[in-house]
């Protein structure tokens, strides 16, 4: 079994993070959040929404946040429409981008790194007026907010 651990930009809707793994341990989950980070416009100027998976409410976890100086916000409870955003992304991957069953973990990563490259910068998003989301990620001037 494969986990696809991903950050999405709440305003942009830009997977600006991602990280596939075997297993779903904190350190593949900040994995993702390092990546999202690479972007310095996130430290200091973010909010972080999970769900309360274990991994998020974890020290590891919650102290990769604070070293970012990301405020975390958290579902709560156990409701997925308490965090549609995450949702909504997963989905759009799994059911439009990820239909090949892969053989190995090498193999799914090259297929997880294209889907998304294809979701962000070529795919329009009617929420965000048929623009993508790198369009709209590239604008300046906005309030971050992380998924």
């Amino acid at each position: 079994m494969h986990y696809l651990s991903l950050v999405t930009d709440a305003n942009s809707r830009k997977i600006v993070g991602h990280h596939v793994s075997e297993d779903m341990k904190v350190d593949n989950v900040v994995k993702a959040l390092k990546m999202a980070v690479k972007d310095k416009r996130y430290i200091g100027n973010a909010v972080h929404h999970s769900d309360r998976g274990s991994q998020y409410c974890s020290a590891v976890y919650q102290s990769a946040l604070q070293e970012s100086q990301i405020q975390p916000s958290m579902t709560d409870g156990y409701d997925c429409y308490q965090n549609a955003l995450a949702e909504r992304v997963n989905g759009i991957l799994k059911h439009e981008f990820l239909l090949y069953r892969c053989k190995t973990l090498t193999e799914l990563k090259i297929l997880v790194k294209e889907s998304i490259a294809i979701y962000n910068e070529m795919r329009p998003h009617l929420s965000l007026s048929m623009a993508t989301p790198n369009q709209v990620h590239n604008k300046k001037g906005q309030l971050l907010e992380l998924a």
